[in-house]
């Protein structure tokens, strides 16, 4: 089983990116997706989840209305739109697909948001 996250980057306030999380060794579409992060000193927390079929999302309220994640089960990949950013949303975000069994995590891609 393998996440692999990627997109992460340094970017001004006020700018976009896009992560996104390739799942390989499982059913990807058999299991919920979502985008965790952990900034310094700082438990890790939900910032948005997706269910198996993409129909259900939920965010944390201090991403609604900035964030998106949407899922390709095609591709196996999760993404997270990212618009907005602003200093507090520095954190290293991780990849989790789990279901009523397993829980996996990506390694993790930073992302800094600094003028």
């Amino acid at each position: 089983v393998q996440l692999v996250e990627s997109g992460g980057g340094l970017v001004r306030p006020g700018g976009s990116l896009r992560l996104s999380c390739a799942g390989s060794g499982f059913t990807f579409s058999s299991y919920e997706m979502s985008w965790y992060r952990q900034a310094p000193g700082k438990e890790r927390e939900l910032v948005a989840d997706i269910y198996r079929n993409g129909g259900t999302t939920n965010y944390a309220d201090s991403v609604k209305g900035r964030f998106t994640i949407s899922r390709d089960n095609a591709k196996s990949t999760v993404y997270l739109q990212m618009n907005s950013l602003k200093p507090e949303d520095t954190a290293v975000y991780f990849c989790n697909a789990a279901d009523r069994w397993y829980s996996f995590w990506g390694q993790g891609t930073q992302v800094t948001v600094s003028s």
